[in-house]
Order: structure tokens, then C-alpha cells, then sequence
């Protein structure tokens, strides 16, 4: 079994490895020269970013070739997936990938200009049951997509519609940098876009963000700040992960 996963604060990355199997990191997969993979079993593991995919995983899905009699899909999200899953299948299926399992995980919200991740963390999500069954689905190759409702698409066409029509929502241009930043690289190391330089000890964005937020979560001195944020204090880093494991799976 192989199982791809894009993972910006450790959620992703958690979920992948309980799956097993043989684990590669969309980023990385985007920077070689493989694009085409088989086996008997498939996996995809992502968060929900605009109640869609994130554009990593788009151009992920737009470039490479998967043979597998059985795909299966866990999007991870921290408040409402709204009709994410149905529209990634979608999305699959028009790139000739063929979904035969879609379901979503919720887990902690690291989506810092709406959510307090210490208010997050005190909320009962479930998440090792939810993760059992998922498993457990997988594990007897459930053929099974989850459902949507109008209401779920209509959320999800509205969201992504005011993104397509608002280049600058959800962009590096919304993050500042303290004082206290001291030069440490751990951003530059864990930006899976490549996009965060250190010149003369100065951190400079490339303008290619895809809003994980890991740079910010993930700074040991909590120096990268969002212009507008609930709790500046509060950061992410999922405990069953490292963040060695974070960096070699986005540098």
C-alpha cells in the first residue's frame, strides 16, 4: 500500500502513518520525477483548505498517474467540511483518478485567522474513535463516498468562488515578522512551497504561500505573526509528530 500525504502542522502526517504502508509526501513527489505509481491499495491524506483541496494536492492530482483497483481518501479538517470530500472525488475523476473511498477526519483547526488552538485543543472531537473507523473501513476496502448536501456544495462553490476572486485573500502578505525572530531557518525548512528565504538574515516571502501555516505554528520563538489572528500566543503542532518528521516531509 502506498499513502501520499500533504501535512503542514502534523495532522496529516499522524493519520498517514497509522494507515502504514509505504508513505510519500506530495511535496516531495512534486519536486522528483516520478509521477506514476501503482499498487494494490492507494491512499490520499490532506487537509480541507476552502472546504476544497489545497492547490499542492490539485497540482498533485493534475500530474501524476495512480493504478489501484482500491483509492481512498481522508480529508482532515477542524470545524465544517461542507461538501470538500464530494468536490475533491470530482476533481479526481476529471484527472482520471477513480475514488472508491471518501470520508473526512475532524481533528484540531490550525486555521489561526478564525480559531484559538487553546480553545481547540479543550474541544472533545472524537478523533481516535473517528480515526478507528476509518481505519478499520479501509483495512476491508469499504466502497464508500460520503454524501453531501445542497447546502454542503452550495458552501463549497461559494467559498471557493470569493477565493478565485480574491487573489490576495489567505497570502504571505498577511504575516509580519517580531524582533524576537532569531534567524533560527526552522520556516525556510518546513515551507513546503519553497517559498521563504533567509537574505541576510532576513526572512523574505516569495509570494508563492499556500497558507498552510507552518511556518507560523511551527516557529520555536514564535516570531511569525498574522496581521489578524485570534490568539497570537497559541500555536499547533500535533504530538504524535515531530518536527524533524514535518521538515524532511516539506524540504
Amino acid at each position: 500500500m502506498k499513502v501520499f500525504y500533504f501535512t503542514a502542522t502534523g495532522n496529516c502526517l499522524d493519520v498517514a502513518k497509522r494507515f502504514g504502508g509505504e508513505l510519500y509526501s506530495i511535496p516531495k513527489v512534486l519536486k522528483g520525477n516520478q509521477f506514476h505509481f501503482e499498487d494494490e491499495k492507494i491512499g490520499l491524506v490532506f487537509p480541507c483548505y476552502g472546504f476544497a483541496a489545497p492547490n499542492i494536492v490539485r497540482e498533485f492530482i493534475e500530474k501524476i498517474t495512480l493504478k489501484s483497483p482500491y483509492i481512498f481518501v481522508i480529508m482532515t479538517y477542524g470545524n465544517k467540511l461542507a461538501g470538500g470530500v464530494n468536490w475533491f472525488v470530482r476533481f479526481a475523476k476529471e484527472n482520471n483518478i477513480q475514488i472508491q473511498y471518501a470520508d473526512g477526519l475532524l481533528m484540531i483547526d490550525n486555521y489561526l485567522p478564525i480559531f484559538d488552538i487553546d480553545k481547540q485543543k479543550m474541544k472533545r472531537k472524537n478523533i481516535e474513535v473517528n480515526l478507528s473507523r476509518l481505519l478499520n473501513d479501509v483495512n476491508q476496502e469499504k466502497l464508500y463516498i460520503r454524501s453531501e448536501t445542497f447546502s454542503d456544495s452550495m458552501w463549497t462553490k461559494a467559498i471557493q468562488y470569493f477565493i478565485k476572486i480574491n487573489p490576495n485573500f489567505n497570502t504571505d502578505k498577511d504575516f509580519s515578522i517580531g524582533n524576537d525572530c532569531n534567524h533560527c531557518g526552522t520556516c525556510v525548512k518546513v515551507c513546503p512551497r519553497d517559498n521563504i528565504k533567509l537574505d541576510e538574515l532576513k526572512l523574505v516571502y516569495g509570494g508563492n504561500c499556500e497558507f498552510c501555516l507552518s511556518c507560523i505554528n511551527l516557529c520555536p520563538q514564535k516570531a511569525i505573526r498574522l496581521r489578524k489572528e485570534s490568539n497570537p500566543n497559541a500555536r499547533f503542532m500535533n504530538e504524535n509528530v515531530t518536527l524533524k518528521e514535518i521538515i524532511t516531509a516539506n524540504n
